[in-house]
């Protein structure tokens, strides 16, 4: 139970005194914005005053003397704040409890909670056209996509993850145009792909005069360079799926039979069209051209009766691209044509980024290749700033920041905390300064505002996870970790651990701190497909 529980709980029972049957669950409790106004504050008497028909400040006062008559663990004495917050003043033995509970869940089980309670939930994430290497606008939502999906994981949720390849239609003939093109030493069409890996692909092929042909061979080699640079990040899917495979299995057909079904599918002017004004969208949508060509958005709706019909997902997490922002509304709309319902969906919107370094090669047409990125910064400082911030926000990298091996960098800076770490343990060793058993330990000796401030940091990790999951938002686990680091570093200079000045105590209690802090950038970085290096 944590110490939230316990007062929430110890509030219900006070409240049962003024006549009040409230559950512990619907009491909110939060950390005020200054610490000396407490360590929790509740607004419970001001939600209640009119039920029980008292004065807010009136109701607080009488829950007041209740609760301090109880004597709530860890609680030194409760106050009433303006017009009638319920103020709890905390023993830092909460905090002791906060290590205690960390070490003895570790990483495998502290901050995990059971939100998902096993559902399944499918994460549909970067699916760029195998048409050309992965480039930084296309490939930087890869890691919040594998991110989220650690994260539901971690949460209770049953998560696969998916690349949907697009590895048919007019774009894979337009590749196979281009790539014969510069084989036989023409221009390459004007709506053709440029950049010199087409003219590598030109010189592997050796396949017939087919723009088909060429193009799926190149499509597969492109896929290929994809999956590794991909595989650099960290990131392995559950699934490759194939876009061909839809079209050529008869399943856009049963689709639109499905849809028809419900009576929102017609012909007009020799086309086959959805009805998906009448569900929101802002006009119909084509679902079969009149020459016969099923469009994308059909291909894409038989992709989601897959997922939800076929496969059974409970839950599908689409993450696209900002220029897909027209597409939502009609694959809503088509995903409740085939009966199923809208909210299963979800479509996750990235914004763009921009460099704003100019010493990168763009040899390769008119983009910047997602693998040059990291090979300029890295797997870690590419996948951390890319969970910087929320991905509805647009994103610009300094990368002679991220390169920088100084508190200024933000990937060095988390990661120096984990490193530094280790050099303590490192140290003891040679020291020959065994830590004792958790139990046996004095933690009352904790008690430095730095020791305090690292404690209620851990304590936080397992709501922002939840929270994480709940609004999809990695970053939050990102903000988190640098926060955590910050306190660590701040700790690691004013709190000396080994040697001269420290008592055996101090240095026990300091050792068992520094193992939780470990624990808790574990985890975090775990999360976030970050790797915690011993050394630096």
């Amino acid at each position: 139970m944590t110490i939230v529980d316990t007062l929430a709980a110890g509030i219900s029972r006070a409240l049962v005194d003024q006549g009040l049957i409230v559950d512990a669950s619907a009491i909110h409790l939060e950390r005020p914005a200054r610490l000396d106004h407490g360590d929790l504050s509740s607004n419970v008497a001001m939600a209640l005053a009119k039920g029980a028909g008292l004065a807010p400040r009136d109701l607080a006062a009488k829950l007041i003397a209740s609760l301090n008559d109880a004597k709530l663990p860890h609680v030194a004495s409760v106050e009433l704040a303006g017009p009638g917050f319920v103020n709890f003043r905390l023993n830092n033995s909460w905090l002791h409890e906060v290590l205690l509970q960390v070490v003895s869940e570790g990483t495998e089980r502290y901050a995990a909670p059971n939100l998902g309670n096993g559902e399944r939930v499918q994460v549909e994430f970067v699916s760029a056209n195998p048409t050309g290497p992965l480039h930084v606008g296309n490939g930087w939502l890869g890691s919040y996509g594998d991110a989220l999906a650690r994260v539901l994981r971690r949460c209770g949720w049953n998560v696969a993850t998916e690349y949907y390849v697009n590895d048919t239609g007019n774009q894979i003939r337009m590749l196979g145009e281009s790539v014969l093109a510069r084989r036989s030493g023409n221009e390459v069409p004007e709506q053709g792909y440029q950049g010199e890996y087409v003219a590598d692909l030109a010189l592997t092929y050796d396949g017939p005069e087919d723009v088909v042909a060429a193009g799926r061979y190149s499509a597969e080699k492109i896929l290929s360079g994809i999956r590794e640079t991909l595989d650099r990040l960290g990131i392995v899917y559950d699934e490759w799926y194939s876009q061909a495979s839809i079209e050529e299995s008869g399943k856009v057909a049963e689709a639109i039979g499905l849809m028809r079904e419900h009576n929102l599918v017609y012909e007009q002017d020799g086309a086959t069209w959805l009805a998906s004004k009448e569900l929101g969208d802002g006009r119909d949508r084509v679902l079969v051209k009149a020459n016969g060509d099923a469009t994308y958005l059909a291909g894409d709706l038989a992709y989601h009766r897959d997922k939800f019909l076929v496969r059974g997902f409970d839950r599908v997490i689409d993450v696209f691209g900002a220029d897909h922002h027209g597409q939502v509304a009609s694959l809503a709309a088509g995903v409740e044509a085939l009966g199923i319902d809208r909210t299963r969906l979800e479509v996750k919107l990235g914004q763009l980024v921009s460099l704003v370094s100019g010493r990168m090669s763009k040899r390769t047409g008119n983009y910047v290749r997602l693998d040059e990125l990291i090979d300029q910064i890295g797997p870690d400082a590419t996948r951390l700033m890319s969970l910087m911030s929320s991905i509805d926000q647009a994103t610009t990298l300094d990368l002679d920041a991220v390169t920088s091996k100084s508190m200024d960098n933000p990937v060095f800076y988390v990661q120096y905390a984990y490193a530094r770490i280790s050099s303590i343990g490192r140290v003891a060793a040679e020291r020959n300064v065994v830590i004792g058993e958790l139990g046996a330990t004095d933690l009352s000796v904790l008690s430095h505002p730095r020791e305090l401030d690292l404690l209620r940091t851990l304590y936080s990790l397992p709501a922002t996870i939840s929270e994480a999951a709940i609004e999809r938002a990695p970053y939050k686990v990102t903000n988190f970790v640098r926060s955590l680091a910050g306190e660590f570093h701040g700790f690691y200079h004013d709190c000396r651990i080994l040697g001269e000045g420290v008592t055996d105590q101090q240095t026990q209690a300091r050792l068992w701190l520094v193992e939780s802090v470990r624990i808790g950038l574990s985890i975090a970085l775990s999360l976030l497909g970050v790797s915690a290096p011993e050394q630096m």
